[in-house]
């Protein structure tokens, strides 16, 4: 699985409803920050699971 947002190797994967996202572990670094500067960890759900 590719990253969402370029083309390297996905690290982790978000599923949902049957589709599924990869993002490389520089960019999901830079998706939480993102989400800890918005405080939107809390509408996170608890069972987070890595690839």
């Amino acid at each position: 699985m590719r990253c969402h947002y370029c083309d390297r190797e996905a690290a982790f994967a978000v599923e949902k409803d049957r589709m599924k996202v990869g993002l490389c572990e520089q960019h999901l670094r830079e998706r939480m920050r993102e989400l800890a500067d918005a405080q939107a960890f809390g509408a996170l759900p608890d069972g987070l699971d890595s690839k």
